[in-house]
């Protein structure tokens, strides 16, 4: 699934091409998403600029004058744009259309995506109950320190909840943690104050390193431009059980734990 990284990737890449455009027409080929397109979202945005682009959490948010486009891209999703025409292919389901030529195309495979026009973004129900950006100021040691009290969930799944912070997925946790040098099933509620430092600031680290190098492709994702992230050449654990630790050689073990694949080393987090 596109994380924060891709997603802002996405928006970084899309921006320069479409704010300030104005949308002819929007081509909905296959409107069966995660949530239905609407009808009439095509006459919405007809003859509409898009004034602005933001990303919250892992949606990215077209402002027009119609309203505010919530765009997400699901498992496997992804938002182009196309300076000439081409042939659609299977799974590009939404073409939005711009006068003097180009398009934004989207392309999702499993359909778990969405294209939802809101009017007040902050109290959808998809963004108002989210909690801090985790390159924000609200995002800090004392912050996620007082969230994880009395919280018996690892500290792996305390990152991983949106309502404590947006963004952090399953690579990143894992990640962030191995440079902070926490065991990911260490109980959240366990962890003394002072260990929150490094957390928050390797979780930062990670996700900004991995936005400078465009996301990470791991199967078939591609930013805004077409071009595919290079994250991947630099992770430390995810991904390499069996391989030695780079900080000590210890072989890096890997743990089923909600459900997802969860990485580290046995020696330096404790």
């Amino acid at each position: 699934m596109p994380e924060l990284p891709e997603v802002e990737t996405t928006r970084r890449g899309l921006a320069p091409y479409v704010v300030g455009r104005r949308i002819t027409r929007v081509e909905v080929r296959e409107p069966r998403l995660r949530w239905p397109v609407a009808r009439g979202l095509p006459r919405a945005l007809a003859a509409r600029s898009i004034d602005s682009l933001e990303r919250r959490a892992k949606y990215l948010l077209f402002g027009t004058g119609a309203g505010t486009l919530l765009v997400h891209l699901g498992m496997s999703g992804s938002l182009r744009y196309l300076a000439e025409p081409l042939e659609p292919a299977a799974h590009d389901h939404i073409d939005v259309h711009f006068e003097g030529g180009g398009a934004l195309r989207f392309n999702d495979p499993r359909r778990f995506g969405s294209f939802i026009l809101t009017q007040k973004p902050a109290a959808h129900p998809l963004l108002k109950d989210l909690g801090p950006e985790p390159l924000g100021d609200e995002f800090d040691a004392d912050y996620l320190w007082r969230s994880s009290r009395n919280r018996r969930v690892s500290i792996k799944q305390h990152l991983m909840n949106g309502r404590v912070v947006v963004g952090v997925g399953n690579i990143y946790a894992s990640e962030s943690l191995f440079r902070a040098g926490i065991h990911p099933r260490r109980i959240a509620g366990r962890i003394a104050r002072e260990r929150f430092e490094p957390l928050v600031s390797s979780v930062r680290d990670v996700l900004r390193d991995a936005i400078e190098e465009g996301g990470t492709t791991l199967r078939n994702f591609v930013g805004g431009d077409g071009k595919p992230g290079y994250f991947s050449g630099r992770l430390r654990v995810y991904d390499r059980a069996g391989s030695p630790c780079l900080n000590c050689g210890t072989p890096i073990e890997r743990r089923v734990q909600g459900q997802r694949a969860t990485f580290y080393c046995p020696r330096c987090q404790r």
